[in-house]
């Protein structure tokens, strides 16, 4: 059986800082000749200019398969659904897709602010390729699934954002190509309505139609993929199993982890925040070090340093499984509230977690830092690791796959 999808060497370049465009066939000239002569005297400086965002690709997809893409921020991912997707031209390579193809790269393009859910509903449909007649046919589902039965008369600028793209999910969702490319899409609107996304792309996966999957939520990833292609800067870092991939993803992603982590220059700050976070230690059983046992404790040393004394600081501390599920957090906000009244310009602040029913595992260490109306946020700054051992004395150790968490108890019977 032919595959649906056949990658044969992708590749894909940018040329950075050549944004500007020729407007008029003398500009377009003028800078045709500019550019080759700086290719004749400035080769090595152009050289320099370039980024591969992929750089020979190549992998199949099997009907009714599907494949999960995965890798950190800038691997390559949404250029190489882009691609798939013909709506990016490929620098050298070649990809055949045999089949209709459905894609959710970005939710709600071609909803209008002025138009009603209604009027939405079939603009969106048919810029995804949706005929009227099919459009008309799925509408009900379509609402229904949206939850925004009460507005839809309403023009969607006054929408919040939450009902936004739930609206505009509900339409992508109820596509039928042969095969579906989705980018990022399933973390839209709240709880209830991503679990009805999750549901919805289940669905898809038992009607035996073909999914490329790009998603940073690794369960997700898991639960929905037969097997995964891991990216690396623009190149296959890895194919096979979905669960073998993240695996091996997760065991990359730790090495180098350190006890104590600079913060002053962190990749990881959240876009627009203050740097005021300077150090990150992770603790332990007491020691500054990274793997905890689950009968032991752990802790986290935060420093600070801000350009005046402060009448107050606030704190946080979010711990991330390996699937991005956020399983706890600390903070004397709840428990002592007038703890960082009064604090220095700078110091540090430490928390202890003697007791923990944390399942084995890795967790990011995500911190939030807040003073004087200004914050900071690193998601994540380290890592904590948590190993198995005999944390209720019952000669046993918990399985990790069941739970995030284990509760510590008392049983009873009535025989």
């Amino acid at each position: 059986m032919k595959p649906a999808i056949r990658a044969e060497n992708l590749s894909k370049r940018y040329r950075l800082g050549s944004a500007r465009a020729d407007n008029n066939l003398t500009e377009a000239v003028r800078a045709g000749l500019g550019r080759a002569w700086r290719g004749l005297t400035r080769r090595a400086a152009a050289a320099t200019s370039e980024f591969w965002a992929l750089k020979d690709v190549s992998f199949d997809v099997r009907p009714g398969e599907v494949l999960g893409i995965i890798g950190r921020n800038g691997a390559g991912k949404s250029t190489l659904l882009k691609v798939l997707s013909r709506i990016v031209e490929p620098t050298a390579g070649r990809a055949e897709v045999r089949g209709r193809i459905g894609s959710l790269l970005e939710v709600g393009t071609g909803f209008h602010p002025e138009l009603s859910g209604r009027e939405n509903v079939y603009l969106n449909g048919s810029v995804l390729g949706m005929t009227r007649r099919e459009i008309t046919r799925k509408f009900d589902e379509i609402v229904a699934f949206s939850g925004v039965e009460r507005f839809l008369d309403t023009p969607v600028k006054r929408y919040s954002s939450g009902m936004y793209v739930r609206l505009a999910f509900a339409v992508a969702a109820h596509l039928e190509p042969e095969i579906l490319i989705v980018d990022e899409v399933l973390a839209v609107g709240d709880a209830e309505f991503q679990k009805k996304c999750i549901e919805k792309m289940r669905a898809v996966r038992r009607s035996g139609r073909t999914v490329l999957l790009v998603s940073h939520n690794l369960a997700q990833i898991e639960s929905l993929c037969d097997r995964a292609v891991t990216l690396k800067q623009g190149v296959v870092a890895g194919a096979g199993p979905a669960a073998g991939q993240v695996r091996e993803y997760l065991r990359q992603a730790r090495e180098g982890a350190g006890d104590r982590v600079d913060l002053r220059v962190h990749p990881h700050r959240a876009g627009g925040a203050v740097p005021l976070l300077t150090a990150l230690t992770v603790f332990a059983d007491g020691a500054p070090g990274t793997v905890a046992r689950m009968s032991g404790g752990f802790g986290f040393e935060l420093a600070y340093e801000l350009p005046r004394k402060p009448r107050d600081v606030r704190v946080g501390v979010v711990l991330e499984n390996e699937m991005g599920v956020k399983v706890t957090a600390v903070s004397p906000t709840f428990e002592d509230p007038h703890l960082l009244d009064d604090p220095p310009a700078a110091g540090w602040v430490r928390v202890d977690v003697p007791v923990h029913n944390l399942v084995p595992g890795v967790y990011a260490v995500n911190v939030h830092f807040q003073a004087e109306g200004q914050a900071d946020g690193i998601e994540p700054a380290g890592q904590l690791t948590v190993e198995a051992d005999d944390a209720f004395g019952s000669g046993r150790t918990p399985d990790a796959g069941v739970a995030a968490t284990y509760q510590r108890c008392r049983w009873a019977k009535s025989w």
